[in-house]
């Protein structure tokens, strides 16, 4: 339980990573089937979450400093 109170960003956001890496897979993809990264579902899936998951660490670091903001000036 530990383990999710502290990558509960992270997580969500991979997951809205994969979602939204197979949905531009399937509604832009690569015709030609020459392109690296949207060629395959699942490698489109997985740069999504890996894209969603740095996010994530993004907007955890920026909620913390904003809560220790709001600390620091009460």
């Amino acid at each position: 339980m530990e383990f999710l109170k502290k990558y509960l960003f992270e997580i969500i956001f991979s997951i809205l990573g994969i979602i939204g890496g197979y949905a531009y897979w399937h509604y832009v993809g690569c015709a030609s089937g020459q392109c690296p990264i949207t060629s395959r579902w699942y490698t489109s899936a997985i740069y999504g979450m890996l894209m969603g998951f740095l996010l994530g660490q993004i907007v955890r670091d920026y909620v913390a400093k904003q809560k220790s903001k709001n600390t620091q000036n009460n």
